[in-house]
């Protein structure tokens, strides 16, 4: 059974498919993902393509995908075909995170759910395991704007094991790193001492923790939650070594598109739509195919982990 029952209250405003309820209450694994990067990470049809084999890819390797969004307000655990197409092509879908959550479902709003917001329903929803492609952070120059991602704060609250490719390369690693530690998240990158940056294996930051195979992941979880010890877990898996851009190669390409970035005078939630689409840009579509390898490797990685964690 479902260890993490949803409330009566939330699962009033909550829609789950078929195959995501019946897992639930099987116990079976379950992996959670987010949509954010369907409707604003990537252009369309390589977003919809990319959504549809990222969830066959958790299905191949023994759980069930749940793609997490809002849709006129409700809720929903796993998406229809049709529901992933809306989220691929319409422009009017927003960001949300777990700031507008109340106002989308109140209002009927359809929203596509970011790491934090994808965190938070897969909670209410008893589901652990969560692959995405990177993690937010704080944004550089965050000494001046204030610019951390929601995302860590919610790391810090909600039980839930996020599995990326570390944050995301256009943030500032090190202070992410610092306020990761601050909070209390354990920072984990999968078979390596290295903390990953998101389209390069190699960072240049020695991670705090490290653990060898997926089965050691989930011992972490089930050891930290069973001492009582709440939030999440930052799994950090690094980009396969065939797919990944080095990071002395992106860093100028990155620079560029922060430059170009504060030309505009964006800031906020803007920022990291902006930043990816321009790496995509200056990069001739190379950063998408990295993004696109490095989300199908976490999916897998997070589907093992889920597996694993069930056992226990």
């Amino acid at each position: 059974m479902n260890l993490h029952p949803i409330r009566p209250e939330v699962a009033a405003l909550m829609d789950l498919t078929p195959e995501v309820a019946a897992a639930l209450k099987a116990g079976k694994p379950v992996v959670a993902l987010e949509s954010t990067i369907i409707s604003h990470g990537m252009p369309y049809p390589q977003n919809v393509e990319m959504a549809r084999g990222v969830e066959q890819i958790v299905r191949d390797n023994g759980a069930t995908p749940a793609t997490i969004a809002v849709l006129g307000g409700r809720l929903k655990v796993g998406l229809t075909p049709d529901e992933l197409e809306k989220l691929a092509t319409d422009k009017s879908v927003q960001k949300i995170s777990t700031r507008d959550l109340p106002v989308t479902v109140a209002l009927g709003q359809n929203g596509a759910t970011t790491v934090a917001s994808t965190m938070r329903i897969a909670s209410l929803a008893g589901i652990r395991v969560f692959a995405t492609g990177g993690t937010g952070g704080v944004h550089r120059g965050a000494g001046q704007t204030m610019d951390i991602s929601a995302d860590l704060l919610e790391l810090a609250r909600t039980e839930v094991c996020v599995v990326s490719a570390g944050v995301k390369s256009i943030l500032d690693i090190g202070l992410t790193l610092e306020v990761l530690e601050t909070q209390g998240i354990p920072a984990i990158t999968l078979g390596s001492d290295e903390f990953p940056a998101f389209y390069s294996r190699r960072s240049g930051f020695a991670s705090p923790l490290s653990v060898a195979n997926e089965a050691e992941a989930a011992r972490v979880l089930h050891a930290k939650w069973t001492l009582g010890l709440g939030g999440g877990v930052m799994l950090a898996n690094p980009v396969p070594a065939d797919a990944e851009i080095p990071a002395e190669e992106m860093a100028g390409q990155i620079e560029q598109a922060l430059s170009d970035m504060n030309a505009l005078g964006l800031t906020g939630k803007d920022t990291t739509p902006y930043l990816l689409g321009r790496i995509v840009e200056i990069t001739g579509g190379r950063s998408l195919e990295t993004n696109i390898a490095l989300v199908r490797h976490n999916a897998a990685v997070a589907a093992r982990v889920a597996v694993e964690y069930a056992r226990l």
